[in-house]
C-alpha cells in the first residue's frame, strides 16, 4: 500500500503504475499515457475487495484504489476532522488534486461519496461509474446500514455489533455482511476488511463519526446536482442486490442527462467481489463507448 498525507490525514492507496510498485501495469512504460480509473471501496472495505477488478483492468489501464476513512482504513484520521458524508468526499476530491489526476473515470461501489463532488469538485472527472450504491432516498441503505446508523447513536453498541463479524456464522447472515453478496464471502477476508474496527479504537471512532454525522437527505440534496452532470455515467447495479434495490438504481440513471443503466449478473451490492470479469467488462464497454476529450485543466 502506498500513503499519501491529506487534510485530514494520511489515506493508503493502491496504484498499478507507481514506480514504487515491483510490478506496475504491463502498460506504464515511460512515456505511455493510459486512461485513469479510480475505484472506491464501501464501508468498511480495504483496497482488496477492488483487487480482481484491478487483476482484469490493470493490462490496459491506470487503475488507483484509495481507502478512505469510512471503516476500512488502517491508520486513523487527525482528531477532530470532518468525516462526514461531505467531509469524506472533500478528501477523495483531494486525492485526485494531489496526485494530480486529470479525465478520471471514477467508479463507486456500496458508498455513495462519489455523487457528492458532482457540481462541487468534479472538474478532473471524465466519467461517472456508480455501481449498487447508496442513492436518493435508500440511505442508510438496507438493513445494514440502518443497523450501523442505530448502533452509532448508543453508546458501545457500534463495537458489540462489529464484535458480530468475528462470527462466520453471525457475518454470513443475510441481514449482515452476507446478504451484500450472493457468494459466500470467506471469513479470512471479512476478518482482512473489518480487522481495524475490531482491533483499533481510533478506527471505530472515525468510523463512529462518520456514521453520527449522517443525514437522511445526503443523496435527496445530491440528486439535483446530478440532473448537470455533463459527463458520461453508468448506473450499474448488481441484478440480485437486496440492498441497494435496482429500482433506485435506475431512478438514480435517469437523473443524469447522459446516463445508462445497466445490471450486471449474478451479483449483489458487492460486484466486484461476486461478478468481478463482468463489471470489468461493463466498464471496458463503457469506456470504449464514451472516448475522452483532452483532460480538463490539463497543459
Amino acid at each position: 500500500m502506498l500513503a499519501i498525507a491529506l487534510s485530514s490525514g494520511t489515506i493508503e492507496y493502491t496504484d498499478t503504475d507507481s514506480p514504487d510498485r515491483t510490478s506496475p501495469g504491463p502498460g506504464a512504460a515511460e512515456g505511455t499515457t493510459r486512461e485513469t480509473l479510480v475505484l472506491v471501496p464501501g464501508l468498511g472495505f480495504d483496497a482488496s475487495v477492488w483487487q480482481p477488478v484491478v487483476a482484469e483492468l490493470r493490462s490496459d489501464f491506470r487503475v488507483l484504489v484509495p481507502v478512505l476513512p469510512i471503516g476500512g482504513h488502517r491508520l486513523p484520521m487527525n482528531p477532530g476532522a470532518d468525516l462526514s458524508a461531505h467531509g469524506v468526499a472533500a478528501l477523495l476530491a483531494e486525492f485526485l488534486e494531489r496526485l494530480d489526476l486529470h479525465g478520471v473515470t471514477l467508479v463507486q461501489n456500496d458508498a455513495g461519496i462519489a455523487q457528492l463532488l458532482v457540481g462541487v469538485n468534479d472538474e478532473r472527472i471524465a466519467r461517472l461509474v456508480l455501481a449498487s450504491c447508496e442513492a436518493l432516498d435508500n440511505y442508510p441503505p438496507g438493513l445494514q446500514g440502518k443497523a450501523l446508523h442505530t448502533a452509532s447513536r448508543i453508546p458501545g453498541a457500534l463495537h458489540l455489533l462489529l464484535r458480530s463479524f468475528r462470527s462466520p456464522f453471525l457475518a454470513g447472515m443475510r441481514t449482515s455482511l452476507g446478504g451484500m453478496a450472493k457468494r459466500p464471502i470467506p471469513h479470512d477476508l471479512v476478518l482482512r476488511w473489518y480487522g481495524p474496527l475490531l482491533t483499533d479504537p481510533a478506527i471505530r471512532r472515525d468510523l463512529d463519526a462518520f456514521l453520527r454525522s449522517t443525514r437522511k437527505d445526503t443523496y435527496l440534496r445530491a440528486a439535483d446536482r446530478l440532473r448537470s452532470f455533463d459527463r458520461p455515467a453508468l448506473v450499474l447495479w448488481g441484478a440480485e442486490d437486496r440492498m441497494m434495490p435496482p429500482r433506485t438504481g435506475r431512478r438514480l440513471a435517469e437523473l443524469l442527462p447522459y446516463g445508462r443503466y445497466e445490471e450486471v449478473p449474478d451479483a449483489r451490492t458487492l460486484i466486484p467481489f461476486d461478478n468481478p470479469q463482468g463489471l470489468s467488462l461493463a466498464l471496458r464497454r463503457f469506456i470504449a463507448a464514451h472516448p475522452a476529450p483532452v483532460a480538463r485543466g490539463a497543459v
